[in-house]
């Protein structure tokens, strides 16, 4: 029953899993991507909080920069 095979060959056997690796590639490369513009924008938020405070001519910053 040839009917039931999933891939006729061998060669779109291969292109199947050929596909399937490349499709993982690009979602484990999206997701290392989004991880670091997390990191960023945290990064960024805690430096603008320390920024405003040393702006705003305070002295106990040191408690907004140990907030975290």
């Amino acid at each position: 029953m040839s009917g039931t095979r999933r891939f006729e060959t061998q060669a779109e056997a291969t292109e199947a899993a050929n596909r399937q690796t490349v499709s993982l590639a690009g979602l484990a490369v999206t997701l290392a991507v989004l991880v670091v513009c997390i990191f960023l924008v945290r990064q960024l938020a805690h430096a603008t909080k320390v920024e405003d405070c040393l702006m705003a001519h305070r002295i106990n910053c040191d408690k907004v920069a140990a907030a975290r």
